[in-house]
């Protein structure tokens, strides 16, 4: 029966909290926490002490000239990098401002070791040494708290180093694995081809449930294509956005079944924004519907019907998700939009049909859900889930994503769109992709886990 239900949270969740309480991660109580806590402060205070103590008083000349210099320099960098990061879509207003006040300090650092180096005393030399790479470092704490990207210290050298996935293994291994009870799934890197897409991907993970296990033969499980944001890699689900703990806890409950999750590469580098279309940046939605997809079927046994499928993202994966399934209603049949735009852009549509599409404007209709929702007219059998944070004013929430979600929730519904909104205070972080990941997951399941076998 079709039904829009709106649910909006009033409170302001701590994703901290929710993601690191002892009863969940006993081990991660005992890792360093890198969004919250000491840690990234006590770096910030020694910075800025080092700072403080490399600038110095020195001579008159130094005060006069140099020193107003390198703050010269320094506003000079924060606000090219605002303007960077402007052109790039990433939101530089909602950076904090002690990230800006940092990034123009280890630009004036560079210009006070130059210009200080004939005059300045051994421990200024000591001090400005150590002081740059801590200012630099002190630059990345406060992006990462910026973004939620990673949650703790160990989870960081992992991402940094490329080290394996938790309860990673690899195709070879897998039947050894067959018959044995487990409370955990597994996460197997594979490599889909592209000879449609031509998109040069980077390795992509499936995550296989304890239930994949269980038998002589894995069962047609129900698969869900989870994607990232623009600063992504594929593994970023797992190590930022939680979602290996929170699908290995709904299958304890759930006698082991749980969907396979697959972890898919929206952008083939760091920080090519795609927003998964296909165009010039790379072919993405080729990619995914038309090479990892069948693969995953094949490969990984999984169920083949659209009802077995859906699409979770965040930030530009939530505008990801519900692209690709209102394009492509009989691949997937259901969504989840965490705190995505109200279509694929980067910066208004001039911009975005010049950068995005290569001057192609016909590619602006095919790839905007309104207007392919509009144009593919009533929906027989797909369901979304909308679910974005904003800030309270004036007793209201409000944020663009949110702005963004009742518009395609509003307009999805008058086509037959199964539709459901979920609205919380608080930041754009991945941590908060994680906490909807986990109030989505029960309703996704229901929905994907019928009629598997087909």
């Amino acid at each position: 029966m079709h039904h829009h239900q709106v649910r909006g949270v009033d409170v302001v969740v701590s994703a901290e909290q929710w993601q690191y309480s002892p009863a969940r991660h006993t081990a991660m109580a005992l890792d360093v926490h890198l969004l919250t806590g000491w840690f990234p402060t006590v770096v910030e205070v020694i910075a800025a002490a080092l700072v403080i103590t490399a600038v110095g008083w020195r001579t008159r000349r130094w005060r006069t000239v140099w020193v107003p210099v390198a703050i010269g320099v320094g506003a000079v960098t924060a606000v090219g990098l605002y303007l960077y990061l402007d052109h790039r879509g990433l939101a530089p207003d909602s950076a904090p401002v002690l990230f800006w006040i940092f990034a123009a300090i280890a630009a004036a650092m560079v210009v006070v070791i130059a210009a200080g180096a004939r005059h300045a005393r051994w421990w200024q030399h000591a001090a400005a040494a150590v002081a740059l790479p801590l200012t630099l470092v002190s630059v990345a704490l406060i992006a990462n708290q910026w973004s939620g990207y990673y949650p703790t210290l160990t989870r960081a050298w992992d991402g940094i180093t490329a080290g394996p996935l938790p309860n990673q293994t690899t195709v070879a291994k897998l039947a050894s694995y067959r018959d044995k009870p487990t409370e955990t799934g597994r996460i197997v890197p594979f490599d889909a081809p592209n000879s449609l897409s031509h998109f040069r991907h980077r390795t992509e993970y499936v995550y296989l449930p304890p239930a994949w296990f269980a038998g002589p033969t894995p069962p047609r499980l129900p698969a869900v294509v989870m994607i990232g944001g623009v600063i992504n890699t594929p593994e970023d689900w797992v190590r930022s956005g939680n979602a290996l703990e929170v699908v290995d806890a709904y299958a304890r409950d759930h006698g082991g079944r749980a969907p396979i999750l697959v972890l898919v590469d929206p952008s083939g580098g760091f920080s090519n924004d795609t927003e998964c279309v296909d165009g010039p940046r790379g072919n993405v939605d080729t990619h995914i519907v038309d090479e990892v997809r069948p693969y995953v079927i094949s490969h990984f046994a999984a169920a083949s019907a659209a009802r077995n499928w859906a699409v979770v993202g965040w930030s530009m994966g939530g505008t990801c998700a519900i692209d690709l399934a209102v394009r492509h209603p009989d691949d997937f049949a259901t969504f989840v939009d965490i705190s995505g735009d109200i279509g694929p852009n980067v910066g208004d549509k001039q911009n975005t049909i010049k950068t995005l599409y290569g001057g192609d404007s016909d590619a602006w209709d095919r790839f905007d859900p309104a207007t392919v929702m509009r144009a593919h007219g009533r929906y027989t059998d797909l369901a979304g889930w909308f679910q974005s944070e904003g800030k309270r004013s004036g007793g209201q929430l409000g944020s663009s994503q949110i702005t963004a979600a009742k518009q395609l929730s509003s307009l999805a519904d008058s086509l037959g769109v199964t539709t459901t909104e979920v609205y919380r205070a608080g930041p754009h972080t991945w941590s908060f992709g994680a906490i909807a990941l986990a109030d989505a997951l029960p309703w996704l399941h229901e929905r994907i886990d019928t009629g598997a076998g087909t």
